[in-house]
C-alpha cells in the first residue's frame, strides 16, 4: 500500500493544517468546475465538491492517497437561505457581513480521502452564532484581516472571532477548512503512522 499523499488543493488554510501532523504531503490543483447545482443543499455540495476534487487529483497521481476538501456556508436571509461563497469583492464582503451580524451561520466542511485502498469521506457541521454588530465595525474588521478569500468573509483563527458569540463544532480545524480530527483516523485507517 502506498505512503504517498497528496492534497487536492491549492488553499493555503488546508495547506497549514495539514502540516500540523507531520506528514510529507505534495499538493496539486484539482482545476474542479464548483458550480452549484440547482436545489443542492450546502452539505451535499461540500460532500460532492470534495470528492470530486479528490478523485480529479488522484486521476493523476493513481499509486497515492488524495485528501480533497471544501467548505459550504449558509446563513438564512429574508428569502431563505443563502450560501455564502468567498466574497471576492469588498461590495460583497460588507454584504455577506451585514448578512451575519445578529445570526447564525453554517459552515459544512467536507473531506474526502481517496486512494489504492479505499475510500472515507466525512462532512463536519460548524455553526457559528454572529453578535450583532454596526456596519462601522465590520468596515472595522474588514480593514484589519483580509478575508476576500474565506467562505463567509471572516477568520475565526484571526481577529473575526470578534465578531462572534459562539461556535459549535466537533472540530476545531474544520471551520478553517479541514476537519483534522476525523481525517487523522482516516489517515490512520489507510495505514499512516500518526502519534
Amino acid at each position: 500500500m502506498s505512503k504517498r499523499l497528496v492534497l487536492a488543493s491549492t488553499s493555503r488554510y488546508r495547506r497549514e493544517l495539514l502540516q500540523r501532523l507531520g506528514l510529507p504531503f505534495d499538493a496539486a490543483a484539482p482545476g474542479t468546475d464548483e458550480s452549484t447545482l440547482a436545489g443542492e443543499a450546502p452539505p451535499t455540495r461540500a460532500a460532492r465538491l470534495a470528492a470530486a476534487k479528490a478523485d480529479a487529483v488522484a486521476a493523476q497521481f493513481p499509486d497515492a492517497w488524495v485528501i480533497g476538501s471544501d467548505q459550504v456556508a449558509s446563513c438564512c436571509g429574508p428569502h431563505g437561505v443563502v450560501v455564502l461563497d468567498k466574497p471576492g469583492t469588498e461590495e460583497r464582503w460588507a454584504s455577506q457581513l451585514a448578512l451575519l451580524s445578529g445570526h447564525s451561520a453554517e459552515f459544512h466542511t467536507a473531506v474526502a480521502l481517496v486512494g489504492p485502498g479505499g475510500r472515507f469521506s466525512h462532512v463536519d457541521r460548524t455553526v457559528v452564532g454572529f453578535r450583532a454588530f454596526s456596519s462601522e465595525e465590520a468596515r472595522r474588521y474588514m480593514a484589519r484581516e483580509p478575508a476576500l478569500d474565506c467562505a463567509g468573509g471572516f477568520k475565526a483563527e484571526g481577529a473575526g472571532v470578534s465578531l462572534m458569540e459562539r461556535l459549535t463544532s466537533e472540530d476545531p480545524t474544520a471551520i478553517i477548512g479541514l476537519p483534522l480530527i476525523w481525517l487523522c483516523g482516516a489517515l490512520r485507517a489507510a495505514g499512516f503512522s500518526l502519534p
